[in-house]
């Protein structure tokens, strides 16, 4: 091999030296700008996170400054009740210093609060009849059973969806516990608590399979998964995502039985509440509230006789409805440069404190 021959040779081989060397180093290069992306995508959801928790405290400040002008009335008029537009968090905060000023210029802030006692609770359709004991709610099952009619679907799913319930509760650690509201009254009074009511479906607790002898495992191939949300109901045979879908207005799972705000309600919840009540005279209660709410269950009584949905001496007890709510969800957005959060809350309000407390945190990142 000649010298020229050997001088392109070397060339080469230095010319592959460098162009590998040039690879390697820009491998390196776009990983280190990968983790430094990723650190900063970590810093700026961790931030998000904190501002959405920051929300939230807001938002029980407002729970409780509300029960506290009117401990015993929650309405759509109230505070509460007004959602909060896509806000600077500066806005909010005001400029405080010119680092938290700079930060607080790309942060944004939106939501609102529900009433969760609007909807039908799907805990309602198990009952504790005696201490160690569950059993299906045969009232509140006919009531899910004329909900699900009215808004197009199967009736017949509310006794699945019941046994499913009390199945899912057999390993719950609150499956006993009573809401605080049950021995209040409308206006606040301490009242004795009632026995509830109902027949027993699917057997008793304390056997050896309980209550699970209608289709559902004693827990021997795995027990149902226990409600948390409107969701749960995809694991209940015969219910499908477009049945879930519609009912998702109308229904939610909450910690404990509860009853139903007569002052937030929707006229579908309404109707299926009371026995024998049409979907046009629910209506036309939610109509006449707009301009004057319900102070006590006294005048949803009297409002519900002016629609003839009930006879002049029926025992308004029987209906679980009042005019007050403990449960609320909030639902909140952060926007914090590139990182959003949604996160929905639920927020217990006690009816005799007013201190609020935190059930349940969801996050969609």
């Amino acid at each position: 091999m000649g010298p020229r021959r050997q001088r392109g040779a070397a060339i080469i081989s230095a010319l592959l030296v460098v162009t590998l060397s040039a690879i390697l180093v820009a491998g390196v290069l776009w990983r280190q700008q990968v983790q430094i992306r990723r650190i900063q995508n970590q810093r700026l959801m961790s931030q998000a996170l904190w501002v959405s928790r920051g929300a939230v405290d807001w938002t029980r400040l407002i729970l409780r400054s509300e029960a506290d002008t009117a401990p015993t009335v929650t309405y759509l008029g109230g505070i509460w009740a007004v959602p909060i537009a896509k806000t600077r968090l500066s806005d909010f905060l005001g400029k405080v210093g010119v680092g938290d000023a700079a930060e607080s210029e790309q942060t944004y802030l939106s939501g609102s609060i529900e009433d969760a006692q609007a909807k039908f609770n799907l805990r309602n359709l198990v009952s504790v009849p005696a201490p160690g004991r569950l059993q299906v709610d045969v009232n509140e099952m006919a009531v899910f059973a004329r909900l699900l009619t009215l808004v197009g679907l199967d009736g017949s799913l509310a006794k699945t969806a019941a046994l499913r319930e009390r199945a899912s509760l057999m390993r719950s650690a609150t499956r006993f516990q009573n809401p605080l509201s049950s021995r209040l009254g409308s206006a606040g009074q301490t009242v004795q608590p009632q026995p509830q009511t109902g027949g027993t479906v699917g057997g008793d607790s304390s056997t050896n399979t309980p209550g699970l002898q209608d289709g559902f495992s004693d827990g021997s191939e795995g027990a149902p998964l226990q409600f948390t949300s409107v969701d749960s109901l995809l694991n209940v045979p015969g219910f499908t995502p477009e049945m879930v879908a519609r009912l998702r207005p109308f229904v939610t799972v909450l910690p404990t039985s509860t009853a139903v705000n007569m002052n937030t309600a929707p006229a579908e919840v309404i109707a299926a509440l009371v026995p024998g009540m049409s979907l046009g005279s629910a209506q036309a209660l939610v109509s006449r509230r707009q301009s004057a709410f319900f102070r006590n269950t006294s005048d949803v009584q009297l409002a519900l006789q002016g629609t003839g949905a009930l006879p002049p001496n029926f025992d308004i007890t029987q209906i679980p409805m009042d005019v007050t709510t403990s449960y609320f969800f909030v639902h909140g957005h952060v926007q914090y440069e590139r990182a959003e959060v949604d996160r929905t809350t639920l927020i217990y309000r006690d009816p005799l404190t007013h201190t609020t407390r935190v059930v349940r945190v969801r996050d969609q990142l």
